[in-house]
């Protein structure tokens, strides 16, 4: 499966020895979790930093970059979203999730302050103990108005921000074979992983039509994520900034091979049972889930829509206005449709508050939710 010796092959041991012991097979979303969480040995759980604006060794070198690493504009124009949350709860705490490299908490801390806005405490929640010690180095001269855990915090007052957390959560994989759902797991075959199907009671949120041999995916893990923070968040705002869609569009009878890829050095394939724990596993984000999450534990669906309409609301167009020309361009990704402004959306989840979020205030799609 890899090369001996590597942390792909002890990983991709210990996956062996999981399904030999659950008898021959497991579900697609424990493999995933193990690809990607297993200690020392998962993509995320070695510490080393995956973002990177290219491909190749030294400090520009990653498998992807997100928004924060990309341009320091999107945590100031952030701000000013996480500002008014900050009001309308009466609040000086925020909460981020997977911060990765604390590029977004360095920025948004610093954008915060220039506008005179109190953050007492910023915890990070990060399960990596390579990352949080990646986001400590980095945001030392903070001192400690920056904390970590390692375990939500309860109950939360102020603003929640998830940046790219949802899609890395483990998924589930249903495949139609024209009559029945069956759930797509992990077997081994002739020493190598391989795809192998169950009959499963699961079924996608969606009624269809669905066409033969359609692959896609279903979240619980998200979804029950979505929940548990919307039953903590005691006042305030809680952001989730990902790429996705709504129901309707993710089980849209085209999108018949699901949203499941993997990235590794700049370059994106499906194929997540190669080079287990070298690359992402990830999937698309189905928000109108998230919004039913966010729901039935008791929180308002506040706004949702594009990256690109959210940045734009918050103020972007303005900060930029006496920026460099290579800072422009690098923040015109974060908006242009062809990039990341309609790929990513954002959705704003509250309880407590009664504001009229600027980051929604044209453009907004809860309705298509």
């Amino acid at each position: 499966m890899s090369e001996p010796g590597s942390v792909s092959a002890a990983l991709g041991a210990r996956i062996a020895e999981d399904i030999a012991a659950a008898g021959g097979w497991i579900g697609f979303e424990r493999f995933m979790h193990a690809a990607l969480y297993t200690p020392g040995l998962g993509y995320y759980a070695r510490g080393e930093l995956p973002f990177g604006r290219l491909p190749g060794p030294g400090g520009q070198g990653g498998d992807f970059v997100t928004a924060p690493e990309l341009s320091p504009w999107f945590a100031r124009a952030l701000a000013a979203q996480v500002a008014q949350g900050l009001q309308a709860a009466q609040a000086d705490e925020v909460y981020e999730f997977g911060a990765g490299s604390g590029a977004l908490a360095a920025e948004l801390l610093r954008a915060l302050d220039a506008r005179g806005v109190p953050v007492r405490r910023y915890t990070i929640v990060e399960v990596s103990g390579g990352l949080r010690a990646r986001q400590r180095e980095r945001l030392a001269a903070f001192g400690a108005r920056v904390q970590w855990a390692q375990a939500m915090p309860a109950p939360m007052r102020g603003v929640v921000i998830g940046n790219e957390v949802l899609d890395a959560m483990p998924a589930r994989l249903l495949a139609w074979d024209g009559a029945a759902w069956c759930e797509r797991g992990v077997a081994l075959h002739e020493g190598r992983f391989a795809f192998a199907d169950r009959p499963t009671e699961a079924r996608p949120p969606a009624s269809g039509p669905f066409v033969l041999g359609t692959v896609t995916e279903v979240q619980p893990q998200a979804a029950a994520f979505v929940a548990t923070v919307a039953a903590q968040l005691e006042r305030g705002l809680a952001l989730f900034i990902d790429y996705g869609f709504p129901q309707d569009e993710y089980y849209h009878p085209q999108r018949s091979t699901g949203t499941l890829m993997c990235h590794r050095g700049h370059l994106a394939d499906a194929d997540p049972l190669s080079d287990v724990g070298l690359k992402d596993i990830t999937v698309h984000v189905d928000f109108t889930a998230v919004a039913l999450a966010a729901q039935d534990a008791g929180a308002g669906v506040a706004g949702y829509t594009s990256q690109g309409r959210f940045l734009l609301n918050c103020g972007l167009a303005e900060l930029l206005a006496d920026a460099p020309l290579r800072e422009r361009a690098d923040a015109h990704r974060l908006v242009a449709e062809h990039e990341m402004g309609e790929l990513f959306k954002v959705i704003a989840l509250t309880r407590g508050i009664d504001a009229e979020l600027l980051g929604f205030a044209a453009g907004d799609r809860t309705h298509r939710l």
